[in-house]
């Protein structure tokens, strides 16, 4: 029945986000230095760690903002 759940809380989320950006400092480093395509890599830890429930969309726009607030 609930299988198709979604996290949609934005502050779930965002513990997620702030998780996987804590556990690779160095991947945050190198994000920071122009390679933005580590962003992918970082939605996918993501989705990993919210086993594929996180809300992409909203994972996405959390992501960003957090990131671009960092570098």
């Amino acid at each position: 029945m609930f299988q198709n759940f979604q996290i949609v809380d934005p502050v779930e989320i965002g513990k997620m986000v702030d998780k996987v950006l804590s556990d690779n400092p160095k991947l945050l480093e190198q994000y920071g230095a122009g390679k933005t395509k580590l962003q992918a890599f970082f939605a996918g830890q993501i989705m990993k760690l919210s086993k594929g429930k996180a809300n992409p969309g909203l994972l996405n726009k959390i992501l960003l903002e957090k990131l671009n607030a960092k570098s």
